[in-house]
């Protein structure tokens, strides 16, 4: 079994963008308080150039700023597939703007002046949120890997097992002896290292994550 991704082994980093250079020196100190590694940058352009999309952690950008705003970072962001989760500052903060945030996947929209306790709570669920969810891809993908382990009569049985059917209607269905189909159930629960029906549809479901 292959071990976690690097990205789950690294330590959650917060990305904060804003052109102001005090908000910025000020947010870091705030963050670093809980713990977290926070990497500052003072453009859209300069964070796209450095962050690392396979991080976990999250990101925090300001609206307004010169060239590309920060919803427009946080379009192209979603646009590319990157899952950090995004929290939305502003000074000028209206229902609009919200609007479109939240459209495009924001996790928070905070104005300023920024509650402290506010943002740290909310930087705190959307790493743990991040993690979780980057653990269920882990989870999904190392399920897949399994699954291909199996010969395609293997995952037949699987699948009418998975449905609830019985071993003797399994053989009826698959129009084989009972017997085969207990051999296949051992071999599939062997190959997929489960040792109950329960985890093993577990791991079927896991599989099936993001998939048709």
């Amino acid at each position: 079994m292959s071990g976690p991704s690097p990205a789950l082994r690294h330590s959650p980093v917060v990305y904060l963008v804003d052109d102001d250079e005090a908000v910025r020196e000020a947010l870091a100190l705030l963050i670093g308080t809980i713990g977290l590694e926070v990497q500052a940058f003072a453009s859209p352009a300069a964070f796209l150039e450095a962050f690392d999309p396979e991080a976990i952690g999250c990101v925090v950008l300001d609206v307004r700023m010169p060239g590309m705003s920060g919803l427009q970072l946080q379009e192209m962001l979603r646009e590319r597939g990157v899952d950090l989760p995004v929290v939305i500052v502003t000074g000028h903060g209206d229902v609009n703007l919200a609007r479109r945030a939240f459209v495009a996947g924001a996790v928070e929209f905070l104005p300023k002046p920024l509650d402290e306790q506010t943002l740290l709570e909310t930087l705190q669920r959307a790493v743990r949120a991040h993690i979780h969810s980057r653990q269920r891809q882990e989870g999904g993908r190392e399920a897949r890997e399994r699954l291909t382990r199996l010969s395609p009569r293997e995952l037949e049985v699987l699948r009418l097992m998975v449905e609830g059917y019985t071993n003797k209607q399994i053989a009826r269905r698959l129009e084989v002896s009972p017997r085969t189909v207990e051999t296949h159930r051992a071999h599939l629960m062997e190959k997929l290292e489960v040792e109950s029906l329960a985890g093993l549809v577990r791991l079927y479901l896991r599989g099936l994550e993001g998939h048709p």
